[in-house]
Order: C-alpha cells, then structure tokens, then sequence
C-alpha cells in the first residue's frame, strides 16, 4: 500500500484509539485537515489494515462498520442503553486459532457481548441512564 499523508493520518487516528471508530467517523474528523480525503480512501485504506490483519474490523451492530486497532483476539460488548462498544480482554482458551472442535478446524472466531455497561447501570441506580451516547464504564 502506498505511503499517502492521508493514509497515515487514518494511522495515527486508529493508534491507540478505543472507540471503535467507523469509515464516516474518521473521515469527518481527518476532512476538515485533508479536504482531498474521500471516503473511499478511508475503506481502502481501512480494509487493507484488516485484510493484513492489523486491526480488527467489528460488526457487533447489523447496519455499521466499526474497526478497532488492536488485531489480538478479544472480546467486544456493545451497551445495549447507550450503543458504546468496549474492549472486553477475555478471550475463551478454546477459541484461540486455529484449533479443533469437534471435528472442525477453526481458523477464525469472533465473540460480541451484549448488555449494560458499567456506566449505564450506576446512571440507572441514579435515577438516570437516558440513552447518553458519551458514556463509557467506569
């Protein structure tokens, strides 16, 4: 993959980023800084990443696209109150790949956790919890 200042900027956003970023949330914020970027760059650029895996690309949600730049095999749970996704660094001894199972090689495995983040849950015993989409666990 070329060496573009566009493509290295997408770089350093996803460096350390835990948010979980999609394609349209690191094009509006790398835009207004590179008014040449194309979305298109922004996937290209995102799906070579993954395709060499260098990040993970995330689909706990059906209609979005979320990458997380840390490519070692964890878990992933979406706040079902306030749709914030969090690092979850449990990983099940069985599914590290590849392995067997029963029978069946596995050569790749995803795990999506779903509830109520930390955040929410103490909001809720407030008398809060109103779907804050700024939330993360405490």
């Amino acid at each position: 993959m070329k060496v573009t200042p566009q493509r290295l900027a997408i770089l350093q956003f996803l460096e350390g980023n835990t948010s979980h970023p999609t394609a349209e949330d690191i094009y509006r914020e790398l835009k207004p800084q590179f008014p040449s970027l194309s979305l298109a760059t922004v996937y290209n650029t995102l799906e070579a990443l993954a395709g060499g895996g260098e990040l993970q690309e995330v689909r706990i949600t059906s209609n979005r696209r979320h990458f997380d730049p840390n490519p070692v095999p964890h878990c992933h749970f979406l706040c079902q109150n306030c749709d914030a996704i969090y690092d979850l660094e449990m990983w099940p001894e069985e599914l590290r790949v590849p392995c067997e199972i029963d029978g069946n090689l596995i050569l790749n495995s995803t795990l999506y956790l779903y509830g109520t983040c930390s955040r929410c849950r103490a909001n809720q015993g407030n008398g809060g919890g109103d779907n804050d989409k700024e939330n993360e666990p405490g």
